[in-house]
């Protein structure tokens, strides 16, 4: 009995995954706001009722997306930190990685951009488990940053007087995904004035890096 309640839980997630996949090829084409549930189910090739067994609207999809980034993007920052022995080159390893990550996964960058634009407050009774299950698969992604922060600190490639590591994790973020998005919206006109996005992209890292490094010690270049 074990074994076909196994086989049909399996089958459930393989098509609540194909749904997912479905449903990232729509909102790549159609972008999140035009895309719909109908469209969804129409590239899954399912009926748009079973598409509402899994998902019970739009907006727990684009949560499941976002859920996919952040996994993808902790793993990118995993690899990142991993590759690197010293502290201050897992730091830069990861602000590039974020960049690839914006470049590989656009739509999932996107999606991630728009959950934080609107999430809701966690301390109203409408945070749901989605959403919070998200903000801990944010955690897990600044744990990777942090991680490097402390290394860095260990060997003294960073600063010694680094405080609170998950705060200057998060403002890493802040200051790396606004560089991003400028490039993104800005691109043109950043051209324009003779300079290349990747180039603009890996200055704004090397200007975080420079507020981290410990000059007197090992992070000296």
């Amino acid at each position: 009995m074990s074994y076909v309640i196994d086989r049909r839980e399996e089958e459930k997630e393989r098509r609540r995954e194909d749904i997912l996949d479905a449903a990232e090829r729509v909102f790549t084409q159609r972008g999140l706001e035009a895309a719909t549930m109908d469209q969804v189910a129409r590239e899954a090739r399912v009926s748009r009722a079973l598409v509402y067994v899994y998902f019970k609207d739009k907006t727990a999809l684009h949560q499941a997306v976002c859920l996919r980034g952040l996994r993808l993007l902790r793993e990118a920052f995993q690899r990142a930190r991993q590759s690197k022995k010293a502290g201050h080159d897992q730091v830069r390893a990861i602000g590039l990685a974020y960049m690839r990550f914006a470049e590989t996964y656009p739509m999932h960058f996107a999606a991630m951009s728009r959950f934080e634009a609107q999430a809701p407050d966690l301390n109203q009774p409408e945070a749901c488990s989605a959403t919070l299950e998200m903000i801990q698969a944010g955690q897990k992604v600044h744990e990777e940053i942090v991680l490097a922060l402390a290394q860095g600190m260990a060997d003294k490639t960073l600063r010694s007087d680094l405080d609170n590591l998950m705060q200057i994790s998060i403002t890493l973020w802040g200051f790396t995904h606004g560089t991003i998005q400028l490039a993104q919206t800005k691109g043109t006109f950043i051209e324009s004035m003779g300079i290349s996005k990747e180039a603009f992209m890996k200055q704004a890292v090397e200007l975080s890096m420079h507020a981290l490094i410990n000059r007197s010690g090992g992070g000296k270049k």
